[in-house]
């Protein structure tokens, strides 16, 4: 069996549970045993997210921020017959790994890059993963997959590549900010966006609602009340979404290699440590705008937001100029990539 180890919440986002699942249904397709291909969940609320599409989940009924505690659990469940284990979670110990590991092949998803940990694989699929630091932690004991080969991009995004153009005008802007944002980030957004006057345009707001966000009601509420402001739940063609609007506004995580893979000029922020590397360095290297950390300070990074996007509105020039380094960034091909690597594990057989 193939086991995927990831949860989703209000607090943590969908993010663990997203790229873990565009990479089953990768390895769903290249595998001669697709049946073999399963998520691990602690609760029913991931569990939804994950049947909703199609993919077959084991809801463990343990608590998510407690890994070592269903270890007896994963015991009773894998029996006799040895593993392979993708794992992504902010909540693993050395104990719960090594536990892991006697149940058969462990490979961590990890983007923090600061310790050594007991597995037989770790993948890093940021573009700032660094090599060195890298063989500091690991030396040659433990395969490394680095960079932006392994960038994890759902299907729908590929086939969508090459259809976005840059525009002469902005009259959509798409707001995302995660699954959870129990913060309510995406409306103090809408709200600063809102008090700005893009040279008299009449721009329609588009925010992604995530399946865990608690503010649901309240931008339901918001979106009533304002013409201009679209919500979207459960998306099902994200990339058709992204498509349409001519700026974004993103937190980190995988959502930025999506709008990177069709080329939509955005402007993304941290509003978490594991954030923090990716943000800045889109930044640094001025491939997008970057804003700031929320989670550190809250009304600056709002402000540069609005400037941004003022500033892209504005200046067609940038806009094309972000669409072209966007896309150079990623093949599209990550999914399929770490989908072979757990192939290989399980024809390699466990040591």
């Amino acid at each position: 069996m193939y086991y995927f180890r990831a949860d989703g919440s209000a607090k943590t986002g969908a993010g663990h549970l997203m790229r873990c699942l565009t990479v089953a249904l990768e390895l769903q397709k290249l595998t001669e045993h697709p049946e073999q291909v399963c998520f691990l969940c602690a609760d029913e609320a991931s569990a939804e997210l994950l049947r909703s599409n199609h993919m077959p989940v084991k809801v463990l009924g343990t608590d998510p921020e407690d890994l070592e505690g269903e270890l007896p659990v994963l015991e009773r469940l894998a029996g006799d017959t040895k593993q392979i284990f993708l794992v992504d979670s902010y909540r693993v110990t050395d104990a719960y790994l090594q536990g892991l590991r006697r149940l058969g092949r462990v490979f961590l998803l990890d983007d923090m890059q600061q310790h050594a940990y007991p597995v037989d694989g770790v993948i890093n699929y940021n573009l700032f993963a660094s090599e060195e630091k890298y063989r500091e932690l690991y030396g040659d004991t433990v395969p490394q997959y680095l960079g932006a080969p392994y960038v994890p991009v759902r299907q729908q995004f590929c086939d969508a590549s090459g259809s976005y153009a840059v525009a002469e005008q902005v009259t959509d802007v798409l707001i995302t900010t995660g699954g959870g944002d129990i913060d309510n980030i995406s409306g103090e957004i809408l709200r600063q966006l809102a008090e700005y006057d893009l040279n008299g345009c009449a721009v329609r707001y588009h925010l992604v609602v995530g399946r865990f966000n608690p503010n649901r009601e309240k931008l339901e509420q918001y979106a009533s009340v304002h013409e201009n402001v679209r919500l979207h739940c459960d998306v099902r063609d994200m990339a058709a979404l992204m498509a349409q609007c001519q700026l974004a506004v993103t937190a980190g995580g995988t959502t930025i290699y999506e709008l990177a893979v069709l080329g939509v000029p955005f402007v993304c922020f941290s509003y978490a440590e594991n954030q923090e590397a990716l943000t800045e360095w889109l930044g640094t290297q001025q491939i997008a705008g970057y804003a700031g950390a929320w989670h550190r300070a809250a009304g600056e990074t709002l402000e540069r937001i609005g400037a941004w996007c003022l500033k892209a509105q504005q200046d067609p020039g940038l806009r094309r100029q972000c669409y072209e380094t966007e896309r150079g960034l990623i093949d599209g091909l990550g999914a399929a990539r770490i989908a072979q690597i757990l192939i290989t594990a399980g024809k390699l057989g466990i040591k």
